[in-house]
C-alpha cells in the first residue's frame, strides 16, 4: 500500500529528490563519471539487440507493422532531442522508456517465433471502456474488473507484457511503483495503483509507441502530428497480440476482457477494427473538469522531467487534444452498431450501484450477486485512496 499522501501546493511542484537526482546526474556526465545516455535511434536499437536478433522485430508481425516500429522510433527519438528540453532527470527517463520498447518489441517477437500459437489465441470478445482521462473511466473499470466474470490486466503485466514462468512481474511492479512514489509523492492522488491491480493497458501502447504514453511527459509536438494523422492500425494489431498471448498465459482467454485506455477515444475506430464484437462503454463528464483534471495530471509528469514545463501551453494542448479524442471516438460510435452503455460521471459518484446496473442492463450483461458483493468490497477498499484527494488539489489550485 502507498504511504501517507500529502497535498500538492503547485500543479508544477516537485520532490526535493528529483532536483538531487538531477543535480546529480548532470554532473556525472559533466565530469566525465558516466557517459550521457543515448537517445537516438539506431544507438538505443544496437544496445537492446545485444541480447536478440533483429528478426526479432519481425517475427510474428506483417512487414508493415515492422516498418511502423522502426519509422515511430526514428521519429518520436528526434523529437524528443530536438524539442522535449529535458533535464538530466528526463533524460534518463527517455532512455529507460524508449529502451523498454525496443526490448519489449523484440522479447515479444523471440517469444512469437517460438510459439505463434500465443499470438492467435481465441478470446472472448472484450468490453472496453473509452472516455477523456479524467472522466471516472478507472473507477468503471475497477468495478467491471472485480466481477469474476471477467478479467482484466495487470499493471505489472501491461508495463512488462512478456509473460514469465515463475511469474515475477509483480515484484518487478512493485519496485517501479516504489521508485515513483519516492520521486513523485502525489502520484497516488492522481491514479490509484497496485503492482497486481487491474489497471489500464497503457504500457502495452507505449510498447508500440503510440504517443499517448509519452505526449503526457514530454513537449514533442512534431511526434504527436505524426502520430495522430499516421494509422493506429499497427499500434492495435499489436495490442491484439498481446491481449492474446496475456490471456493464454493467465488462461482466462474465455472470460470478456475489460479493457481501458483514455487514447482509446481517439483510436476507437481503430480498436474496434480488432474486435469489432466488442461491448463499449463511453464514461461522459464535464469538459471543464476533465479539462482542468488532465491538466494537472500531465503538469505532474512533465515537470518531473523538464524545467520548462508551462501551465498554459499545456492547458492549450490538451484542450485541443480533448477536442480531438471527443471528435474521433463520436465519429467512431457512429459508425459501430454494437452493444453501447453511456456512463455519466456524477451519477456514478452518487450511486455507483445504480449506474453498474444501468450499464449492465445496457450491454445485457448478467449482474451476479458474487459481482455485486466483489464491487462492495473494490468500494470499500478505494474509500482510503489518496486517489480522493486530488479534487482538494484542484480545488486549491483554482484559487491561485
Amino acid at each position: 500500500m502507498p504511504g501517507r499522501t500529502v497535498s500538492r501546493p503547485h500543479p508544477l511542484a516537485r520532490a526535493a529528490l528529483v532536483d538531487r537526482l538531477d543535480h546529480g546526474l548532470h554532473t556525472a556526465w559533466d565530469r566525465g563519471w558516466m557517459p550521457p545516455v543515448p537517445l537516438d535511434a539506431d544507438a538505443l536499437t544496437e544496445r537492446a539487440l545485444k541480447r536478440f536478433s533483429r528478426q526479432h522485430f519481425a517475427a510474428g508481425r506483417a512487414p508493415d507493422d515492422a516498418a511502423d516500429f522502426d519509422l515511430r522510433l526514428e521519429k518520436i527519438c528526434a523529437a524528443v532531442q530536438t524539442e522535449a528540453r529535458l533535464n538530466s532527470v528526463g533524460r534518463a527517463f527517455a532512455y529507460g522508456l524508449l529502451m523498454r520498447a525496443i526490448k519489449q518489441r523484440l522479447a515479444l517477437g523471440a517469444l512469437w517465433q517460438k510459439r505463434p500459437e500465443l499470438a492467435e489465441t481465441e478470446i472472448a470478445p472484450p468490453i472496453i471502456i473509452v472516455g477523456q482521462m479524467r472522466s471516472g473511466t478507472t473507477r468503471i473499470h475497477r468495478l467491471l474488473a472485480a466481477d469474476p466474470a471477467h478479467s482484466a490486466t495487470r499493471f505489472c503485466d501491461s508495463w512488462n507484457p512478456v509473460p514469465k514462468r515463475p511469474d515475477i512481474r509483480p515484484v518487478n511492479g512493485g519496485l517501479m511503483l516504489f521508485a515513483a512514489r519516492k520521486l513523485d509523492p502525489w502520484i497516488d492522488a492522481l491514479h490509484p495503483f497496485g503492482a497486481a491491480r487491474a489497471d489500464e493497458e497503457l504500457g502495452w501502447l507505449a510498447s508500440a509507441l503510440n504517443h499517448c504514453p509519452y505526449e503526457a511527459q514530454w513537449h514533442i509536438p512534431s511526434y504527436v502530428a505524426f502520430s495522430e494523422r499516421r494509422d493506429p492500425a499497427p499500434i492495435y494489431r499489436e495490442f491484439a497480440r498481446i491481449l492474446q498471448t496475456d490471456a493464454a498465459h493467465h488462461g482466462n482467454a474465455m472470460r470478456p476482457r475489460v479493457l481501458k485506455v483514455p487514447q482509446f477515444s481517439e483510436d476507437l475506430a481503430a480498436l474496434l477494427d480488432q474486435f469489432p464484437a466488442a461491448k463499449v462503454i463511453v464514461s461522459r463528464r464535464s469538459d471543464d473538469e476533465t479539462l482542468r483534471s488532465s491538466v494537472s495530471l500531465v503538469a505532474n509528469q512533465m515537470t518531473i522531467q523538464s524545467d520548462h514545463a508551462n501551465l498554459a501551453e499545456i492547458e492549450s494542448e490538451w484542450a485541443r487534444k480533448l477536442a480531438l479524442r471527443s471528435e474521433r471516438m463520436e465519429a467512431a460510435l457512429r459508425n459501430f452498431h454494437g452493444h453501447v452503455a453511456e456512463a455519466d460521471f456524477e451519477a456514478l459518484g452518487d450511486d455507483w450501484e445504480s449506474e453498474i446496473k444501468r450499464i449492465y442492463a445496457a450491454l445485457e450483461i448478467g449482474l451476479s450477486h458474487a459481482a455485486l458483493s466483489a464491487m462492495c468490497k473494490e468500494m470499500r477498499s478505494s474509500e482510503a485512496s489518496p486517489h480522493h484527494r486530488h479534487k482538494g488539489d484542484l480545488d486549491r489550485f483554482s484559487g491561485d
